[in-house]
């Protein structure tokens, strides 16, 4: 079939209508929404979180004996942070009271500590971990991934540590002072 220019013509027309109506333009923003949100989450750096028994030995443990870099609070954190959470769906009765809306302090997305791990992981710690056996340091997280990271980066600085199990991943190191951390795997499995 050919296409003379008329018609060819009359069907460009019919596009340009289409394209600029209501409905076209909706579409429009919502591909151009959708293509920036894509951008947005894709550059966001992966982050895990990791549970220590005090905040200030840990900022000294991953900045001087590991060396890790300083990072930014990354920006998909600050925005729906409660509902990353799962808080803000939460009747307040059922909210531990540190996180209440009640309650006079109320965390944010900057508690805690934030090291750059790899070029686009970074690296969350926060307090609330349990002293473990022997009133040791007790660093805890949910990710294997992490704790192998972490391991990692002891045995290149050639810190001390010794492996107790492989499954879940729970090892021990020694700082600089002499200090017996505890790096454990927690499973969310029973």
């Amino acid at each position: 079939m050919l296409l003379t220019p008329h018609l060819l013509f009359a069907w460009l027309d019919g596009l340009w209508d289409g394209i600029f109506s209501t409905q076209g333009i909706m579409i429009l923003l919502l591909m151009g929404y959708a293509g920036a949100m894509w951008l947005f989450l894709s550059s966001a750096p992966k982050v895990y979180t990791v549970m220590v028994s005090d905040l200030e030995h840990a900022r000294q443990f991953y900045e001087q004996e590991l060396g890790l870099a300083i990072a930014d609070v990354p920006l998909h954190y600050y925005y729906n942070y409660e509902q990353t959470l799962g808080v803000a769906s939460m009747d307040p009765l059922y909210v531990p009271s540190a996180l209440s809306y009640s309650s006079p302090k109320r965390p944010s997305p900057s508690d805690g500590l934030w090291y750059q791990l790899k070029k686009n992981t970074q690296l969350h710690v926060i307090s609330g971990a349990s002293k473990g056996e022997r009133n040791r340091q007790r660093h805890v997280c949910f990710d294997r991934e992490c704790l192998e990271l972490l391991l990692l980066r002891i045995q290149r600085r050639q810190l001390r540590y010794k492996m107790r199990s492989d499954r879940p991943l729970n090892f021990l190191v020694k700082d600089y002072d002499g200090t017996v951390i505890e790096m454990a795997e927690i499973s969310a499995r029973p």
